[in-house]
This record gives C-alpha cells, sequence and structure tokens, in this order.
C-alpha cells in the first residue's frame, strides 16, 4: 500500500528502485570458545581478514580521482589508520591467545572495548569517531565469513539505512546503488556533500523509514523535496520520469553555458574560480571555463603516502597544474592537515584532545622544521610556468601570516641563487575561517594580496557546532543572522583596501546561496568543477543591482527562517 514518508532534501535527484534496508550496526555475535589447538587456526582467519580488508580499501581508493578521492580519501585514510592500529590488533591476538575465544567474538570484545573508551570521552567530535570504529570492525567481520562488506550494493536498488559513511558511497554508486534514504543525518554533512559530487540522491532525517520500509519495497525517492514514496502509484511513476526527463533537459541547457561568462543580468561579471587537487579536477576546470584555480588541495599528496612527499614530488604535481591552466592562476594552498584529516606520515597528531581546535594548518606548518620551507620551494619552482599564488590555511592573526610571508620571500631568494626560473613576487594570501582573522582583519590585512573565506570552517567555529556531528545538523547552518552580518563585514574590508576576496567553502557551490552571498558583496567564488555550471546559470539569472539594494533586509533577519524567506523571495528564476 502506498505510502508517504518526509525527510530533508541532500542530493538532488530522482531514483526508482527496490529498498535494500540495513538495520544500525550491531555485532550480534554470540560467545565463541576455542581449544588450545585452535589458537593458531583462529589467529590466522583474523589476520587474513585484516589483508582482505586492507585490500579492499586500496582498491578502492585506486579507483578514486579528482576531487572524489580527496574527500573520500580522507574517510579511507582514517580507516585505513583504525585498521593498523596495534590497540585494535594486539587486542584481538590477545583475546584470542589467552582468553581463548574465537576470532568472530574477539572482534566483538574488543570493539565493545574500543568503544566503552570513545563514549567516555568528553569532546563531541571523538566520541562520533566510533562511527569509523564500526565500519572497520564491520569491514572485518564481513571478511571472517568470505562475504561482501554490509555496504554491498546492487544495481537499480536504494540503501534506506540509518546513516551512511562517506567512504560507502562511492562504492555504493559503483555497484549500481540509485539513491539512499537514511533515518538521521544531515544535509550539511560530509555524507551529504559528497553526495551531491556524485550526483547521488539521497534523503536524510527521514525518521520513519527504518520501521516502514522492508527489503524488496518499491520506493522513489525525490532528493530535492526529501519525499520518500513507498509502494508509489502511476501518478508518483509519472511525475518520477517527469523529474528525471527535466534533469536530463536541465544538463543539456547547463552545458550550453560551458563557454559562457559568469555575468548577472545588469552586467556585473562574478569571478568563478575552480577548487581542484590533480589534474583531472584541473583539466575539468580549463574545460567548463573556469577563472582559474581558487584553492588547490596540497595535502592529497601527504595523505596517501607513508612517507612526507620531497620537494621534487610536490614540485612536479604543483608544475602539472599550472601547465594545465595555460597561463590561468593556480591558488596553491599549503597544506591543511589535522581535525578531520588524518595522514600515514605521524604528521598531525593522533591523540589531541580536541583536533579541531589543534595543531593543524598553518599551525602544522610553522610548528614542523623544514615543512613549510620545502613546500613553498615546490610552489615557488612551478611559478617559471605559469602565475601561482599561494593561499595559508587556518591563519588567527597576522603573526602567522606574517611568518609565512618571510619564508616565501627567503626561498624566492633562493631558487634565484640557484638559476630557477621563478616569479618576481608570488601573492599570498589568507583563509579567513577562524573568527579571530575575521575579527582582526583591518589590522593585517596589508600583509596580504587577498582573501578566501572558508564558510565550512568558520561557521563551526563561529556557532560552536561541529560540523561532523550530525547531531548538531540544525545547529551548524550558514544561515545564521552572525554568520551573514560576519560575511558582510569581510566583504566591507576587502573592498575597502582593494583586495580580491573569494567564498571557498560548501556554499559557493551551491546555487541556492548565490543570490544571498551576491547581496552581501562576494565577487568571487571558488567551487568544485561538478557544480560550476549551475552556479554561473544563478550568476546569469540574478540582477546585482537589486540583490545589493535588498541586503538591508537580509540582514535584517532574526533568525534562520528569516534567511530563508529572504532567499525564496529572491531564488534567481
Amino acid at each position: 500500500m502506498r505510502q508517504l514518508l518526509s525527510g530533508n532534501a541532500a542530493a538532488r535527484g530522482s531514483a526508482l528502485g527496490r529498498a535494500r534496508v540495513r538495520l544500525p550496526h550491531a555485532l550480534d555475535v554470540e560467545e565463541s570458545r576455542i581449544t588450545p589447538e585452535e589458537v593458531e587456526t583462529e589467529l590466522a582467519r583474523i589476520h587474513a581478514a585484516v589483508d582482505v580488508v586492507r585490500e579492499e580499501m586500496h582498491a578502492l581508493r585506486d579507483r578514486l580521482h579528482g576531487a572524489l578521492a580527496h574527500e573520500v580519501g580522507e574517510f579511507l585514510d582514517l580507516h585505513a589508520l583504525l585498521l593498523d592500529d596495534p590497540e585494535l590488533l594486539h587486542g584481538i591476538d590477545e583475546l584470542i591467545r589467552t582468553g581463548l575465544y574465537s576470532a568472530d567474538y574477539a572482534l566483538r570484545l574488543q570493539r565493545d572495548r574500543i568503544a566503552s573508551v570513545f563514549e567516555g570521552m568528553d569532546d563531541a567530535y571523538l566520541r562520533s569517531r566510533i562511527d569509523d570504529i564500526d565500519q572497520v570492525i564491520g569491514r572485518l567481520h564481513a571478511a571472517l565469513h568470505r562475504r561482501e562488506a554490509d555496504l554491498q550494493g546492487v544495481a537499480g536498488e536504494i540503501l534506506v539505512t540509518d546513516s551512511v559513511a562517506p567512504a560507502e558511497l562511492a562504492q555504493l554508486q559503483q555497484q549500481g546503488v540509485v539513491g539512499v534514504v537514511t533515518a538521521s543525518g544531515s544535509p550539511l554533512s560530509h555524507s551529504a556533500i559528497l553526495a551531491r559530487s556524485l550526483h547521488l540522491p539521497l534523503v536524510v532525517g527521514a525518521v520513519q523509514a527504518l520501521q516502514k520500509v522492508n527489503d524488496g519495497d518499491v520506493l522513489v525517492i525525490d532528493g530535492a523535496t526529501g519525499l520518500v514514496v513507498l509502494e508509489p502509484n502511476a501518478d508518483d511513476l509519472r511525475a518520477h520520469h517527469k523529474r528525471v526527463e527535466e534533469a536530463k533537459r536541465e544538463r543539456r541547457q547547463l552545458n550550453r553555458l560551458r563557454r559562457e561568462p559568469s555575468r548577472t543580468l545588469d552586467g556585473a561579471d562574478i569571478k568563478l574560480w575552480a577548487n581542484a587537487e590533480s589534474r583531472e579536477d584541473v583539466t575539468e576546470a580549463h574545460a567548463l571555463g573556469a577563472a582559474g584555480v581558487g584553492l588547490y588541495r596540497t595535502e592529497f599528496l601527504f595523505l596517501g603516502s607513508s612517507e612526507l612527499p620531497d620537494e621534487d614530488t610536490q614540485f612536479r604535481a604543483y608544475r602539472d597544474a599550472v601547465i594545465a591552466m595555460t597561463g590561468r592562476t593556480v591558488t596553491f594552498r599549503t597544506l591543511d592537515l589535522g581535525a578531520d584529516k588524518a595522514d600515514k606520515t605521524g604528521l598531525a597528531l593522533r591523540d589531541e584532545p580536541n583536533p579541531a581546535l589543534g595543531l593543524r594548518g598553518v599551525r602544522l606548518s610553522l610548528a614542523r622544521a623544514g615543512l613549510l620551507h620545502t613546500q613553498l620551494r615546490a610552489i615557488a619552482r612551478a611559478s617559471g610556468y605559469g602565475p601561482v599564488r599561494a593561499l595559508v590555511p587556518m591563519v588567527s592573526g597576522g603573526e602567522e601570516l606574517r611568518a609565512v610571508r618571510s619564508v616565501l620571500d627567503a626561498v624566492l631568494r633562493e631558487l634565484r641563487a640557484e638559476g630557477f626560473e621563478v616569479a618576481d613576487r608570488i601573492p599570498l594570501g589568507t583563509m579567513i575561517e577562524v573568527p579571530s582573522a575575521a575579527l582582526s582583519l583591518p589590522g593585517f590585512i596589508g600583509d596580504c594580496e587577498f582573501l578566501s573565506i572558508g564558510t565550512n570552517d568558520l561557521v563551526q567555529y563561529l556557532l560552536a557546532a561541529d560540523r561532523t556531528n550530525e547531531a548538531l545538523g540544525e545547529l551548524y547552518s550558514p544561515l545564521h543572522p552572525a554568520v551573514l552580518r560576519l560575511l558582510r563585514d569581510i566583504a566591507r574590508i576587502a573592498a575597502r583596501h582593494g583586495r580580491p576576496l573569494a567564498v571557498c567553502g560548501e556554499i559557493a557551490g551551491d546555487p541556492v546561496f548565490v543570490p544571498m552571498l551576491l547581496a552581501l558583496g562576494i565577487g568571487e567564488l571558488s567551487l568544485h568543477p561538478g557544480t560550476m555550471l549551475e552556479v554561473r546559470r544563478a550568476i546569469r539569472n540574478s540582477d546585482l543591482s537589486v540583490l545589493r539594494a535588498a541586503a538591508p533586509a537580509l540582514l535584517r533577519a532574526r533568525d534562520r527562517a528569516g534567511i530563508q524567506r529572504w532567499m525564496q523571495a529572491h531564488a534567481p528564476a
């Protein structure tokens, strides 16, 4: 019988398929003892399972490319670190050897031990990492029984589950899963962001889904409205097919904008930069007519290696990006490890009590002798092949920026003395993602040549709401009066001092936010190439003078609902 379930729209798209229900993870394994003679056999089983899972994760990572490799790779790297954690493996071995437990039951006991430690932590971010533990344990348990992990999907299915990890989404799509419905989650979660990049329809917060939907039920989901239809009728099917055809027509229309200017109805040019981290991203950005690369994530070289990449390795990657942009500027963000970005090199501390407020970004670069020097040498050498800029993340104030400028100037002198062709000067910019940097900007804006607002971190720090904690999904939102006023203030300061200013956070790539950002004085956006055409269309359908005139009304909004009403009233045609 037809039923209508409601959730929150997280990733646009319409999907029709049979339901695959996955209940919340629970390692339900009964106590099982073994004899001393069986110990070596059980140890061999668990070690073989570890090898299988490690190979699975390597294989998945090898299939990922471009920005997807970055977004999913961070989680795969974290899972790889957990898999290789001596505490996990040693504990399982000891339970088998001394407790004479089967590999399955030892795995469950060790999982529960680790979970109890995480659950007792005061820090919400660290408590949330138990989900990653469960992902790894679930893969190990599946490997013990030589079956595919629980995230295995079948073509034409819609996964219905409590939550879905970012590392699962790419694999599910490759297996033919056409959509996902979760009972929990936020449209601003990492999983939702990735689903939008993958163009995989996603509905989150459909709290009744696990109670109402059974394996094999037919579903239609609309990721643009958050509606889930159980056992759709003829009208539902017609509506679905209409949405699919409209999406195809929209894609054809968007493709016509590949070489069109990003110009408003009243003739104002808005600069669109691309976020990138690979040659594939750069190639796509070039083809879409991006003004340049506004944020090249250099940490991918560190995340994928167990050793620090040397100067030549970094130089070759940076040089190739510069050459591929054929004269358009490439902005290299210096290393941004820490917090939710795990690495295998040992640079990012693994046991910080509060990683989001710890040694990350420029703090890490300045604290590790030679790290910044080597990276800036590689960037400077790439400047001999075309225009580059250097962007510094997690800046708290002018002292850090001046320290980086000092190293950069010294590097340029060194390289010229060594006979390298380098730029006369490399523009140095700062990320504005720490509230102290935003509030003290007038005092150090003279130390930088351009600015880029990282709204993802700025919002979480300003609102004291962890963006990785889905329980705070309603609180973590850029649609907060304080966020809007701060963006307006930053834009005014940048304009007064003649400094180019871009927004490079998630909202820069969402066409829904274009009118709001233009109204607040933002004239440059840096975004994932996959949404560039949609954002360009929103710009071309906007009237900048009308939006700027409406800005006071936007800033008078007292709450999220008021801001949303303004956005609906000024949505592009």
